[in-house]
């Protein structure tokens, strides 16, 4: 079964995200939300999300290091996570994005986009990075369990 998902790239100043069509093939950058003093802010704005666009899933992503330790922003996502699952109507999964902002940031690189403008749009891009690793999963995984 397919679902529309929402991305979060979560940053101590800034959410990237990102959203996927219902049939789950193709993640695109949405938005980026600017930190406000307090999380449940933050969390409004995301449940607005989730409604405006149907969404039936959310995906955060879990900054691990490349030897998957779980290192204090991990710990973050882990708690806001947390946080989402009792502001939000729908489930809220984790998913490893370890180097989502570098391979982001490469791709922008390649475009030749300038510095100011990479910064704007990098946590979006970042967390259609790592919502696309999540579909593709899922996608692998679904054609696993048929074969």
């Amino acid at each position: 079964m397919t679902m529309r998902c929402l991305g979060l790239d979560l940053g101590s100043r800034r959410i990237g995200v990102a959203l996927c069509d219902p049939d789950e093939r193709v993640a695109t950058p949405l938005t980026v939300i600017e930190r406000a003093k307090q999380r449940a802010e933050d969390h409004r704005q995301i449940a607005a999300l989730v409604t405006e666009y149907e969404v039936q899933a959310v995906v955060v992503g879990l900054p691990l290091n490349l030897s998957s330790k779980v290192t204090a922003a991990a710990q973050g996502a882990i708690d806001e996570t947390e946080q989402l699952r009792g502001a939000l109507s729908v489930p809220v999964h984790l998913h490893d994005e370890r180097l989502t902002t570098v391979a982001a940031n490469r791709s922008l690189v390649e475009m030749e986009m300038k510095a100011d403008a990479r910064r704007r749009v990098v946590d979006k891009v970042a967390a259609a990075v790592m919502l696309q690793s999540f579909i593709d999963y899922r996608r692998h995984e679904r054609e696993r369990a048929t074969s």
